[in-house]
């Protein structure tokens, strides 16, 4: 069978990838404790399920506005206003089939073939794929741990032609846990000014950082980079409603128009009933600081215990709810006599001999470490770090 040229050009989604071995080897009896699918473990906002029902049961389930029904785009501006003191338009608005898919649609829009698009590495997965599918080139920044992770700017500055066309920012960073400094934020956005480029913000885990550490969006850096930026956000990670599928974008009224568009052939509206839902979850957002200091002691707990073994090393996150630690330590020796090379054969010698489900780091960009996501119970966290600390012992 003779596929399109274009599913050369990408990989399936690593986590989505691992996260599925996982789960089919766990209904098969197996006991293995997956850090792969970065899927918070608190429930769905009770005003949310009761929304839900409501709409459902009053018969609220029928077709809606391509961009998303009205209550929800109100939700979201008046989130978004009280969130980041700054105002968008319902005009200004699209919701989507989650983060993911308001970012592919961008892509879309935005890129031709010979664009080129900043991604600051390591990156989440999907990124460079989008970048692919659209026809334009995907190039990388490094961001090193001794600089927590923040990208280099020099380098940056390095990568800017005149083919560039778009920065791709996520911060609190996946996988890293990265969240950039202000000064950062405010040079990429001077960047993006005065080169005459888009910034996308992914800003998907925005409510959750630690140590008094400020998420800052760049556009409250000003009208001018507010009207070149495209802000990305959704219910999924803060809001615990990754079944859920909702996403939304905010951004200057001509890439929205261009993503309705889009969006109008082919998947229309999200679900009726849903956005409904979580129009009355973007009321009230109280419950953020309990849980970003329930994901805080779990992160110090994964985090002093992966820096406690020989061969490993692990920025502390500042945000998000991944550990990305250093794994070179342990490539190069041996595991019953088979030489371990690389992360992903790391991951799967892990998966099928310690019980526990990491993700390669070559799916980031950052071939030698392994994401590990901690939004889970923190039982499951110490029991996962003991399996760990017993591979690492048997290494030779």
């Amino acid at each position: 069978m003779k596929l399109a040229r274009r599913m050369d050009s990408f990989e399936e989604s690593a986590t989505m990838e691992v996260a599925g071995r996982i789960t089919a080897l766990n209904a098969k009896g197996k006991d293995i404790i997956s850090f792969a699918a970065g899927e918070p473990d608190f429930d769905v906002p009770e005003p949310a399920k009761e929304a839900a029902i409501k709409a459902i049961r009053e018969g609220k389930n029928k077709y809606a506005p391509v961009a998303g029904n009205d209550q929800i785009k109100t939700a979201i501006v008046e989130f978004t206003s009280r969130q980041l003191g700054v105002d968008y338009a319902k005009s200004q608005c699209i919701v989507s089939m989650g983060a993911k898919h308001s970012l592919y649609n961008i892509s879309q829009v935005l890129f031709d073939e010979w664009d080129e698009v900043i991604i600051f590495s390591p990156y989440w997965v999907t990124y460079p794929s989008q970048v692919l599918l659209a026809g334009a080139k995907p190039v990388f920044v490094n961001c090193r741990p001794e600089n927590g992770f923040n990208p280099d700017m020099d380098e940056l500055k390095s990568k800017i032609t005149s083919a560039t066309k778009a920065i791709i920012l996520n911060s609190p960073c996946n996988p890293t846990g990265a969240v950039y400094s202000n000064e950062t934020i405010r040079k990429i956005a001077d960047i993006a000014v005065n080169d005459d480029i888009y910034l996308i913000s992914d800003e998907i885990y925005d409510a959750i950082v630690y140590d008094g550490h400020k998420h800052l969006s760049p556009v409250q850096l000003g009208a001018d980079v507010k009207d070149r930026t495209i802000l990305v956000n959704g219910m999924s990670k803060s809001f615990s409603m990754t079944g859920w599928r909702l996403g939304h974008a905010l951004g200057p009224e001509p890439i929205i128009k261009a993503m309705v568009k889009l969006q109008s052939q082919s998947t229309s509206n999200p679900v009726t009933p849903l956005m409904l839902a979580a129009a009355e979850a973007l009321k009230d957002t109280a419950f953020f600081a309990t849980r970003a200091s329930e994901f805080k002691k779990r992160r110090d707990i994964i985090v002093g215990a992966l820096n406690s073994m020989d061969g490993i090393s692990c920025v502390v996150p500042k945000g998000a709810f991944y550990a990305f630690p250093n794994f070179n330590g342990w490539l190069g020796k041996k595991f019953d006599g088979e030489v371990i090379r690389d992360s992903a054969q790391l991951a799967n010698v892990l998966i099928d001999h310690a019980g526990v489900g990491p993700v390669p780091g070559v799916a980031f960009g950052a071939e030698g470490y392994l994401r590990f996501s901690y939004a889970m119970a923190t039982e499951r966290i110490e029991e996962g770090m003991r399996r760990l600390k017993a591979f690492g012992e048997r290494l030779a």
